[in-house]
């Protein structure tokens, strides 16, 4: 069959959709830089330099390869409701919040559906909505990074179906307040908080789900757990939404490995949670070292990173550019209010003072 022909059988949308740009892995990174993979400073993905728990690795070794996963996540469920306080029929886990982001699509959004995104954000509610073949509306932030709540209901007709939130915004690192995730849920709407990064901040809406029974909290292992490359996610929401997600999830969505790791992780959640204190606390330091560089302003952030702000987006650009041929990798983002920003993970000591001083002589 001729290209052509194929070509012509993709959905028009996804014929030409515009991708969702991920990280590189170290060793494409250490390519580009001319170096070992070794020596690559990996602070572009927000990631756990600590790395999972050792029990995690234990767990892996004991798994069971050939068996099939519980597709209905009975001893996973049960332990992350033991970590969170919230019942087993409130949560569904998923193969990273990812996932659960793509079945919300799934179950809520049809062709000409509209979705309210409020920008700068996490890329992926742009990418799905996309994909979707939804109508995405994005709802400018104000100049403190804060939810335009009016912007956002003024927004809103019959033809919208979903908003999301990311509290901690990825990239800006603000918060949401409880009023406005009220009055976000006072629309009616399916309102999706990403609490991606609640163990860094420690606030949640959680608890306002059995007040709404609108209301989806996301969360995931990949940051304070350390369990990025298994991928593993859950969300929590009312029951009967929980019902209408296992229905038209895959069955085996999470595989036995990344199931037998989260559950290792949870049993060992204190450890893991003295590695989040310590990324915290590293966090303030290098917040304020950052703060007492000419031309750099960086945000507050409740997250496990600090968006850093410069005087023009060439500057930005060359700041990015000077840690890569150092071996150090920030994110850059394509987004017109984030042209001047670069965002950092917060690593090791080790590789924030690398990062550090190389700010520090590019800036010079």
């Amino acid at each position: 069959m001729p290209e052509d022909r194929v070509e012509k059988l993709i959905r028009p949308h996804l014929a030409s959709i515009q991708t969702y740009q991920p990280v590189d892995p170290p060793e494409v990174l250490a390519e580009q830089a001319g170096i070992s993979a070794e020596s690559v400073v990996k602070l572009n993905g927000n990631e756990n330099p600590y790395g999972p728990s050792p029990k995690a690795a234990e767990a892996l070794s004991r798994t069971p390869m050939h068996i099939y996963p519980d597709p209905f996540q009975r001893k996973l469920r049960a332990s992350l409701s033991e970590y969170t306080g919230f019942p087993t029929e409130n949560i569904i886990a998923g193969a990273g919040s990812d996932e659960l982001i793509d079945l919300l699509f799934r179950l809520f959004i049809e062709p000409g559906d509209a979705i309210l995104d409020c920008e700068p954000t996490f890329a992926m509610y742009a990418f799905c909505a996309r994909i979707a073949g939804g109508e995405l509306r994005l709802i400018q932030r104000d100049e403190l990074f804060e939810i335009d709540v009016q912007a956002v209901r003024e927004s809103i007709d019959d033809k919208t179906k979903i908003i999301f939130v990311s509290s901690p915004n990825n990239p800006t690192g603000n918060m949401a307040s409880e009023d406005q995730v009220r009055a976000l849920l006072d629309t009616g709407l399916i309102v999706v908080i990403d609490e991606a990064y609640y163990e860094f901040s420690k606030e949640t809406v959680g608890n306002l789900v059995g007040e709404y029974d609108n209301l989806v909290v996301l969360r995931t292992m990949s940051k304070w757990a350390g369990l990025a490359g298994l991928r593993i996610g859950y969300g929590i929401m009312g029951s009967g939404l929980i019902n209408h997600i296992i229905d038209i999830k895959q069955p085996y969505n999470v595989n036995a490995a990344a199931e037998a790791a989260a559950i290792a992780s949870l049993e060992d959640s204190d450890y893991l949670l003295g590695n989040v204190q310590k990324i915290v606390d590293d966090r303030e330091s290098l917040f304020q070292n950052l703060a007492a560089i000419d031309g750099i302003k960086p945000w507050p952030s409740q997250g496990n990173y600090i968006l850093c702000q410069m005087d023009r987006p060439e500057d930005a650009q060359y700041m990015v550019d000077g840690l890569a041929s150092r071996g150090v990798f920030v994110r850059k983002f394509d987004s017109d209010r984030l042209r001047d920003c670069f965002r950092v993970a917060i690593g090791t000591p080790d590789e924030n003072a690398a990062f550090l001083n190389a700010v520090t002589e590019i800036a010079q």
